[in-house]
């Protein structure tokens, strides 16, 4: 008896990751490069562009360089255009951008909830709309969208970033049947060691110890350790995942009952 599969590979897919110069988003450009795709990784900052752009080019894939503003439709207009012309075509999609300021309900300044928003939920949304209408869905076109663990935690102080995540979680599931047959699936990643949490969840500190020992795994991720769920959603083999959040949090929400 034979067994025949589609293999989990991003071999040959034309990718653009825009927060793809820093932290998760920068793994999956690099891990997508490694694996044969061709990358255009993008953010605001001009130099972490070039950086990135470099480390893909030596991996041997075709790249090119250009910098983009979630907040701005027309700048993510120009970045569609600036990948369609440079592939022939976009195959993938991978929306990993946003901070997060701690504050809470009670403080966080309308001007500060609302640019967050217009980041956060606003940017998945241009970055979604603008992208699909130019991707063909029939040859197994893929959008991801970066989210977070604490759309479950409800973690105090993070009101708009926690509320944009949770949006970002509803956008998908609609965006999933609007967007058919292009699959767009969110990943939910848990407390993951990035330069955006280096001061907040530093080791040493009583955060990190917390999450740590809250963790099955005993420690926090590293960005390297959410790019197989990347690969597996960008992939053929998930032609028939669609709508989904996948969890990858070391079992912390496992780990999460205190006797």
């Amino acid at each position: 008896m034979t067994y025949d599969h589609t293999p989990v590979t991003v071999a040959g897919k034309r990718a653009v990751v825009i927060g793809g110069t820093s932290g998760i988003g920068r793994a999956i450009a690099l891990g997508f490069a490694a694996e044969g795709a061709d990358v255009i990784a993008t953010s605001r900052d001009e130099e972490r562009v070039a950086e990135v752009t470099a480390a893909i080019d030596d991996r041997g894939v075709e790249t090119t360089e250009i910098t983009c503003d979630v907040a701005e439709r027309a700048s993510v207009e120009t970045l569609c255009k600036k990948a369609v012309d440079t592939f022939s075509g976009v195959d993938v999609l991978v929306n990993s951008f946003g901070g997060a300021a701690r504050r809470s309900v009670l403080d966080v300044s309308e001007d500060e909830f609302e640019r967050v928003m217009n980041v956060q939920l606003s940017g998945i949304y241009r970055a979604t709309q603008v992208f699909a209408r130019e991707m063909d869905g029939g040859s197994g076109a893929s959008i991801i969208e970066i989210g977070s663990l604490s759309t479950s935690l409800s973690i105090p102080e993070l009101a708009a970033y926690t509320t944009a995540k949770g949006g970002l979680e509803a956008f998908t599931r609609v965006a999933a049947r609007d967007c058919a047959p292009t699959r767009v699936n969110a990943i939910r990643p848990g407390f993951t060691e990035t330069p955006l949490t280096a001061e907040t969840y530093a080791e040493g500190t009583h955060r990190h110890e917390r999450i740590a020992e809250r963790t099955a795994v005993g420690r926090l991720a590293e960005p390297e350790e959410i790019v197989g769920a990347a690969i597996y959603l960008a992939s053929d083999a998930a032609s028939y995942t669609t709508g989904e959040c996948i969890t990858i949090d070391g079992g912390f929400a496992a780990g999460a009952f205190e006797e």
